[in-house]
């Protein structure tokens, strides 16, 4: 058995309204027009073939809990992108806050508006 790719990930968003305006206004998703309607609010993005996104409006089984003051440092998704001054521009813009990458790295950390860490690394 060997496991060849990672399909999608599931971030848990308590308002799917605001949710998608920092998916899509800050970072540029596009919604999947090919995915069906659920059970409960949600978006899905398709990020690359065969790899999405999907944001669940549901309540947050960890609210409350202090979450690392660095991304890094937490659970989260790491997120390829080919021009990473274009997102600190516009993560600035917004006065989302962001902290770049310690080891020297072109890559970032920030957290969507759910608390969620993010990871965006500059490639190529």
């Amino acid at each position: 058995m060997k496991i060849s790719a990672l399909l999608h990930a599931t971030i848990l968003v308590a308002d799917l309204n605001r949710a998608r305006a920092f998916y899509e206004q800050i970072l540029g998703f596009t919604p999947s027009p090919l995915r069906p309607p659920m059970s409960f609010d949600g978006v899905w993005y398709d990020l690359a073939p065969q790899q999405q996104l999907h944001l669940m409006q549901l309540p947050n089984p960890e609210s409350g809990l202090q979450r690392p003051a660095n991304g890094g440092r937490d659970r989260h998704l790491a997120f390829a992108l080919d021009d990473l001054s274009a997102l600190t521009q516009k993560l600035e813009a917004a006065g989302i806050n962001f902290n770049l990458s310690q080891s020297g790295r072109r890559a970032l950390f920030c957290r969507d508006p759910d608390d969620n860490a993010l990871e965006f690394v500059e490639a190529g």
